[in-house]
Order: C-alpha cells, then sequence, then structure tokens
C-alpha cells in the first residue's frame, strides 16, 4: 500500500465508466490498482471483478437500476420507456451471463408463493440492503 504524494493533489480526475471485458480479445481483465481519492490511499496487487466482470457496462447500469426499484421489472421498464417484454428480456441476458440457467417450470412467482407475503417482503428488504446475498434471499424464498 501507498499513499499518493503531496504534490498529486488537486482536482480529481474525470470518473468513466468500469470496462468490464478486454476491448481487444473480449477476455477477462484483472484489476491491478485501487486508489482512494480522497485519502490518496493505493492499493496495487491482482484483484478479480468477481460477477461484475461478466455484465457488460449497459447490463450493470440495467442491474443498478433494478435494485434501485427493488427488483420490480414493471416500474424500471415504466422508467426507461421499454415494453415489460423489453426489460424481462434485458433481465434474462444478464442472468445468462451470470450462468444461471433457463427459468424452471413455474418460475419464481410459484416459488414466491410458498413463503408468506410478509416475509417474502422482509426477505427482498434483506437483499436490497445488501444483508443478504441474492442465492441466500432466493434459498429463504423457495422454503
Amino acid at each position: 500500500m501507498s499513499r499518493r504524494s503531496p504534490g498529486r493533489e488537486g482536482p480529481a480526475a474525470p470518473l468513466y465508466p468500469l470496462p468490464t471485458r478486454d476491448p481487444i480479445g473480449g477476455g477477462e481483465l484483472v484489476v491491478t490498482r485501487l486508489e482512494g481519492p480522497h485519502s490518496g490511499v493505493v492499493l496495487e496487487g491482482r484483484f478479480s471483478l468477481g460477477w461484475i466482470g461478466a455484465l457488460t457496462p449497459e447490463q450493470l447500469e440495467f442491474a443498478g437500476l433494478l435494485i434501485r426499484h427493488r427488483g420490480n421489472v414493471q416500474r424500471l421498464a415504466g422508467e426507461l420507456g421499454v415494453a415489460y417484454n423489453t426489460a424481462r428480456g434485458r433481465l434474462d441476458a444478464i442472468v445468462a451471463a451470470l450462468g444461471a440457467g433457463p427459468e424452471p417450470e413455474g418460475g419464481a412467482a410459484e416459488d414466491a408463493a410458498r413463503t408468506a407475503p410478509g416475509e417474502a417482503a422482509a426477505i427482498l428488504d434483506l437483499l436490497a440492503t445488501g444483508e443478504v446475498d441474492f442465492e441466500t434471499a432466493l434459498r429463504r424464498l423457495r422454503r
């Protein structure tokens, strides 16, 4: 870990969208340097982008909007000015990029019906605040 020298302080450079794939070969990118813009702390090493690296910048933006809408694809479609099926198609593309297979017959709605509505809402709130990950929330909804 190193600190930025005092001479490098000043106006911050603009931040660009995170590239998630190698622009030449399309493969994985490895992050080798991270910098805290306010503290000046610099971390150097080899860091994975994790699941974020499997998505395009557009898919990341869509996922962020979906989270802000607490998973409500219908409201998100309205905000984007696209049909529900278009928004659902974008979500399905993200799911496929993350390596998940097609949704089983009956789908998530049938699985969620096994969980009481109040309990399901509480689980989704935990997911929205980051207290549980997606897989944990899904497992709890399926109980």
